[in-house]
């Protein structure tokens, strides 16, 4: 099956940069730095990272965080567990958005 999604394309993530490098630079130093150890683990990161990506919906993120959460020590239940928080948050916020919805159903039926 044909998709836009290819994932042989992960790898020439760096290639965006060729036209611009300078603002590529930038951003794979800053996007380097975040995943360092710090407050968090990096396993701590990449599982943040896997949750990030499923609710932005990016395949290649999602390849991407996958295998680093696997590479640094996570297994399928807490992956699961993180992709189980980041829907919880994401249809929380839909179902909050239905508050507006009741405001101005109210407003009309006045």
């Amino acid at each position: 099956m044909d998709t836009y999604y290819k994932p042989e394309d992960l790898p020439k993530f760096g290639d965006i940069g060729k036209e611009v490098p300078e603002l590529s630079r930038k951003f794979f130093e800053y996007y380097g730095a975040v995943f360092t150890e710090g407050e968090l683990s990096e396993r701590e990161k990449s599982l943040i990272a896997l949750a990030v990506a499923h609710a932005v919906q990016c395949p290649y993120c999602i390849d991407a965080f996958t295998q680093a959460c696997l590479e640094k020590g996570s297994n399928m239940a807490e992956m699961t567990e993180a992709i189980h928080v980041v829907t919880a948050i994401r249809g929380g916020a839909s179902l909050v958005h239905g508050l507006q919805m009741r405001n101005i159903a109210e407003k009309l039926s006045m």
